[in-house]
């Protein structure tokens, strides 16, 4: 279970007899034979999701905290008296290498790739929060880092283990509505007109220059910390970045989408500080599995696809929907959202007889994760898979901000007819931050 075969009290609850060492390249993990053998966590993060993803683990040894907020960090002391606190994560893990089997991310997206790049390097499993970097380079880095170091990950779009979506997928993969060359994901949600506002220093209980870690130099500006980041390109990406992940997941799960050949977006004049209050993206993507090319529509800030308004139940009456999914074959119709779905015309599937299952029940998003990592089993959204949804969730943004049609070359990570947008696809970092 432990990466490190110094941890004591894994010596003491464990004998080696017991263990079956997993060797991968430079890497070497304990595969425990206990699904009962508790795992040694460190968080990075401690409210709002974070501390709702400290909730979903609290059954596992937390042993460490790490947040550049001090009111926030010792606000886990109550529950979590005999975990150890640090104000930079990199200390934390610096300090507990030898302690900590694995590492839960939840911060603002601009942490996300330097905090996880670091627990990999040091061959801790992962979990990490969506979307899985602030940037595509970094979220290729991560599912390399993964890979390479054999370790089990997980990106936290937590809705991938509701039963819905997997009656959904199941559904179009088998063909029910035929071959699917059209879909749509859209949300009403709007995260937009970030702006800088100074004056002011930072309170005494943020570290803010820690707060920025690998963005841009930038003096405390009030408005960011600790909800409204999403709304900066320095730390968010706007609406598309915050639900994409989540309502495209979808899509690219029951199509098998991997990387888009072309993105292109719209939305308002471009800002170069804050996210628009609504967007539109679109991706084409090649044939892949005996699928068709599919186009894929994003939209948000109350942009809704057009053909929602055409769409008739079977009394005549229009279908009424929240933020949701759609996936148009040839032979139907197929309209989803978090917790639901229905195939239409209805009338044509009123006989309709469903496929059985094939996707078993989730054990839970996070047990999933922790499972794996003692067994040495996989997750659905590790990072091979994750990685490659977050860099096409990134991509509409960054089409967005460039202006242009992006012709992808996922394999050399560029867009040869776009070279303004390698700034976006790659960002530096700030001087004393790496990845």
């Amino acid at each position: 279970m432990t990466h490190s075969t110094t941890r004591r009290d894994f010596l003491k609850s464990t004998t080696l007899a017991g263990v079956g060492w997993f060797v991968a390249g430079d890497t070497a993990f304990a595969e425990s034979k206990s699904p009962n053998e508790k795992l040694n966590i460190a968080v990075v993060g401690t409210i709002g999701q974070a501390g709702w993803n400290i909730g979903q683990i609290a059954g596992q040894n937390i042993v460490a905290f790490a947040d550049v907020d001090s009111k926030y960090l010792n606000s886990t002391t109550g529950r979590f008296p005999d975990a150890r606190r640090y104000e930079d994560f990199r200390k934390m893990l610096e300090d507990e290498d030898k302690n900590i089997d694995a590492v839960l991310v939840a911060t603002p997206d601009h942490i996300h790739a330097p905090a996880t790049a670091m627990a990999l390097r040091m061959c801790k499993h992962a979990y990490c929060e969506k979307p899985l970097t602030h940037s595509v380079y970094e979220a290729r880095v991560l599912a390399g880092l993964a890979n390479k170091k054999n370790l089990v990950t997980q990106m936290g779009t937590q809705i991938h283990a509701g039963d819905n979506y997997r009656r959904v997928v199941e559904l179009i993969q088998s063909g029910a509505i035929g071959p699917v060359r059209e879909a749509h994901a859209w949300v009403g949600k709007g995260l937009s007109d970030g702006r800088f506002k100074f004056g002011t220093e930072a309170p005494a209980n943020l570290n803010w220059d820690l707060w920025l870690g690998p963005a841009p130099e930038q003096k405390f500006s009030t408005g960011i910390h600790r909800f409204n980041w999403r709304k900066f390109w320095d730390y968010g990406s706007g609406t598309l970045g915050d639900m994409g992940c989540h309502y495209l997941d979808l899509i690219h799960w029951a199509l098998k989408l991997k990387h888009p050949t072309a993105v292109w977006s719209e939305g308002p004049p471009v800002h170069p500080v804050g996210a628009p209050s609504w967007c539109k993206a679109h991706y084409e993507y090649p044939a892949r599995g005996g699928m068709p090319p599919v186009t894929m529509h994003w939209y948000d800030g109350g942009k809704r696809p057009e053909i929602l308004a055409t769409l008739k139940r079977k009394d005549g009456s229009p279908v009424k929907w929240g933020a949701g999914q759609l996936f148009v074959g040839d032979n139907g119709m197929l309209l989803s959202s978090y917790g639901k779905h229905i195939l239409l015309p209805e009338e044509k599937f009123a006989d309709f007889k469903r496929p059985e299952p094939t996707i078993p029940k989730s054990i839970g998003h996070h047990n999933e994760w922790i499972q794996a990592c003692k067994s040495g089993g996989v997750t659905t959204c590790n990072f091979d898979y994750s990685g490659a949804l977050s860099e096409a969730v990134l991509l509409g943004t960054v089409a967005y901000r460039v202006g242009k049609k992006l012709e992808w070359d996922a394999k050399n990570l560029k867009a040869a007819n776009a070279p303004e947008a390698a700034g976006l696809i790659r960002r530096e970092y700030r001087k004393g931050w790496t990845l």
